[in-house]
Formats: C-alpha cells, sequence, structure tokens
C-alpha cells in the first residue's frame, strides 16, 4: 500500500463511525426535538419568573401574579424536594436520581421500543422535564415552580412546564402500553 492509502484509511473509519451515529441519532430524532422543546420553554418560563416575581423569604408570604381570579397565579416557589414537595430538602439526591433515569432509559431504549413514533412523544416529553428541573436543582439548588392552581378551598402544590412533560408523558406511555400491550 501506498502511504496516501494508509494516512486516509484511519480518516475513513472516522467518516463510517460519524455516519453510524448520525444514523442512530436520527431514529431517535423527535425524542430529541421534543424534549428540546420541553426543556427550552421550561427554562425561558422559568427564566421569566425568577426575573419577575420575588422568590419570598420565610415569613413573607407567595407574591402571585393573578391570571384568572380565583383559580390560576402565578408564583414563584423553590421546591427541594420531588412532586408535592415529597422528599424536601434532598435536592442533591434528586438530581442524581434524575440523571440516573435519563441514563436508564438510554440504556433500555430498546426495551422501551423508543424507535416508535409513540413512545418518542411519550419519552420526549418525560426526558425533557426531568433535563428542566435537573438544570434547576444544578443552577438554584432547587426546582423553580409557579403554576399556581385553585379549585375552590382547594389550592393544588404549585408546578412547571417540566413537571407537566414529566406527567403528560407518563401518562400517555401507560395509556398506549395498556391500549396495545405488546
Amino acid at each position: 500500500m501506498t502511504p496516501r492509502a494508509d494516512a486516509s484509511a484511519p480518516q475513513s473509519k472516522i467518516d463510517n463511525q460519524k455516519s453510524k451515529i448520525s444514523i442512530r441519532l436520527l431514529a431517535y430524532r423527535r425524542l430529541l426535538v421534543i424534549a428540546l422543546i420541553v426543556l427550552a420553554a421550561d427554562q425561558l418560563t422559568k427564566i421569566a419568573i425568577v426575573a419577575n416575581l420575588p422568590f419570598p423569604t420565610y415569613g413573607e408570604g407567595r407574591g402571585a401574579i393573578t391570571v384568572i381570579r380565583n383559580f390560576f397565579y402565578l408564583v414563584h416557589v423553590g421546591n427541594t424536594g420531588a412532586a408535592w414537595s415529597m422528599f424536601s430538602g434532598q435536592s442533591v439526591l434528586l438530581a442524581i436520581l434524575a440523571l440516573a433515569t435519563l441514563v436508564a432509559i438510554f440504556i433500555w431504549r430498546d426495551a422501551l421500543a423508543l424507535r416508535e413514533r409513540r413512545s418518542q412523544l411519550c419519552f420526549g416529553l418525560l426526558c425533557g422535564g426531568i433535563a428542566g428541573n435537573v438544570v434547576d436543582r444544578l443552577r438554584y439548588g432547587h426546582v423553580v415552580d409557579f403554576i399556581d392552581l385553585h379549585f375552590g378551598s382547594y389550592v393544588y402544590p404549585s408546578f412547571n412546564v417540566a413537571d407537566s412533560g414529566i406527567c403528560i408523558g407518563v401518562i400517555l406511555y401507560l395509556w398506549h402500553s395498556l391500549r396495545e400491550p405488546k
């Protein structure tokens, strides 16, 4: 072989590897696009809340913007726990658990049928939501919640766009799994 052929052989291997990675990523493009949309929407709304609503200190109560009187308010709440403030004060542990969940989804992507369109929608919502809350835990030490709903005298726990993505993704996945078991 000529020296020129030897020099191009490693380059063609690199190009081949890049091509394989591109093909694999294309198989999951819907999931990635949906996850990025959820992550972006979540972070943009949280940036707006952090910039425009003061974070209440202990004893001050919550400042709120009324969207629909007696029903929908925007607030600025820091949640160091998980859903409904479970495991409060465990933000680092919850961030590690969330990252482990994303790794597990990646590892078991074939078993979860993530190449299927429906699964990509469900897991795109779920992964985008998980990533959004992890970013908060790393940036602020807590998750920024801001959607505050009131149903008569009942006040639903405050939540955010990421939480909505997670819940909707899980509900859709369960619904599809129960409708068409494989």
